[in-house]
């Protein structure tokens, strides 16, 4: 009997999902080998790995057939896209990242030829194509040209969208799980990281700092008023400028503090050989690839030529991991469009080629560890204030309930995927300090 021609793409869809299904269980079944892990959907429950005292155990519910194709096609980003829309539902978040990284070799398994050819083609066009000057404007209005209010809802009164410093006076890394979180021990941290980078930067009163990256001010405020010094400091993005100069205002330092709206490829013959020190937070993560020694030679040529330092953090990858090809992923898709994240060594290179060996390499720092409590700080803060009439305000289409849960959803997402990220060492947060070659950063005699 011959099908009628309309019939075979009914039949394709309804196979497609079946299809994936089956792929899907049965390669996990060869990947789970750490930790224990039990799916459930329409059609039975599945068990994986080895049940022991003590180990990690995932419960999954798939809701949806849509699951199976995402994950055969996308792996941890089609997980994701489940995650987002409702297809599945876990016991923790956390656990089922925890369960990828630690079966991640087997993992590669899910993935048929024409999504690895895809996610090739992808990493090729990131490198190539993410961080042109247009395009990083358009990524940058993407990532943080957002609702001001949603961000203020879970960072720090300072602002800063980055990896704080703990001590012992919050208990450390854990302090939040062994004793619980306290008040402000976000903001303790996030100063603590602030004053550590401009020390670092050895800034002394009345010295010029350039900064990359303005964020919400939060750095070029604590620069003028606990150190002294002036600040000329870019960003690409209208809403933080505006929020940034809202609040340099409030302080009193607007005229100390120089807000640019400007690329850092196009800064100003004015800027040559101007100031005493250079920083920048976690933005090197929007520079791309084949950028970095463009962005080092700018640096080097705006610092004076002695008594100059550098302070740079970025998340990176460890060397084993590093590519300047990166693929498409969630973050990479959801929330910070065409980003690359360096290695240290990367960074190095670059810095030295860059300036044409006129940087000494002075420091390096892995913060890693700080970060997955400074994701849950965000993740707790986002939960308890972040409501649906005001976000709305900001996006009028969260006004449906349902969409509203897909935007929360995505980032408590980010918050535990990065967090399992760099508890498990998949990434890490480094942070570089380079002076001037020749320069003594101490006197010893």
């Amino acid at each position: 009997m011959v099908s009628e021609p309309h019939a075979l793409p009914l039949r394709a869809a309804l196979t497609r999902p079946r299809l994936a299904r089956s792929s899907v269980l049965a390669a996990m079944e060869k990947a789970v080998h750490k930790g224990y892990f039990t799916v459930v959907d329409q059609e039975g429950t599945y068990y994986f790995g080895t049940h022991t005292k003590g180990c990690n155990e995932v419960y999954m519910k798939v809701t949806s057939s849509d699951f199976w194709t995402r994950i055969l096609f996308s792996q941890d980003l089609g997980f994701s896209e489940a995650y987002m829309m409702g297809e599945v539902e876990v016991n923790s978040l956390k656990s089922v990242m925890d369960l990828w990284l630690d079966n991640e070799a087997g993992m590669d398994g899910l993935t048929p030829t024409i999504a690895r050819i895809s996610s090739a083609l992808s990493g090729i066009s990131n490198a190539f194509l993410g961080q042109t000057r247009s395009r990083a404007r358009l990524n940058a209005i993407a990532s943080y040209d957002q609702s001001n209010e949603l961000f203020k809802a879970f960072l720090s009164n300072e602002m800063m969208y980055s990896c704080g410093l703990w001590s012992d006076a919050e208990n450390g890394v854990r302090g939040d799980l062994t004793v619980g979180p306290t008040p402000g021990d976000l903001e303790a941290a996030q100063l603590r990281k602030i004053r550590h980078v401009l020390t670092k930067a050895r800034v002394k009163p009345g010295d010029r700092i350039l900064e990359f990256g303005s964020g919400w001010g939060g750095l070029a405020i604590e620069a003028v008023r606990s150190f002294g010094c002036e600040v000329d400091t870019l960003t690409l993005s209208k809403e933080q400028k505006a929020l940034a100069e809202e609040r340099i205002k409030a302080a009193g330092y607007e005229n100390s503090i120089r807000v640019h709206l400007m690329d850092y490829r196009e800064i100003p013959a004015s800027f040559e050989k101007a100031f005493d020190a250079f920083v920048s937070i976690e933005m090197l993560e929007h520079v791309g690839s084949k950028h970095y020694h463009n962005y080092f030679k700018l640096v080097d040529y705006a610092l004076k030529s002695r008594d100059a330092t550098v302070v740079v953090s970025a998340s990176t990858f460890p060397e084993s991991r590093y590519s300047g090809y990166q693929p498409e992923d969630f973050m990479r898709r959801y929330m910070w469009p065409n980003s690359c994240l360096p290695s240290a060594t990367a960074l190095i290179e670059a810095a030295n080629s860059g300036s044409e060996g006129r940087f000494t390499l002075e420091g390096v720092e892995n913060h890693a560890a700080h970060y997955p409590r400074t994701l849950r700080e965000w993740g707790r803060r986002l939960e308890a204030n972040v409501r649906q009439e005001m976000i709305a305000k900001d996006y009028p289409e969260l006004k449906d309930a349902a969409s509203f849960e897909i935007f929360k959803r995505k980032w408590q997402y980010l918050f535990e995927y990065a967090g399992a990220g760099f508890a498990k060492g998949y990434i890490t947060c480094h942070m570089l300090t380079f002076t001037r070659e020749n320069d003594c950063p101490v006197a010893c005699d």
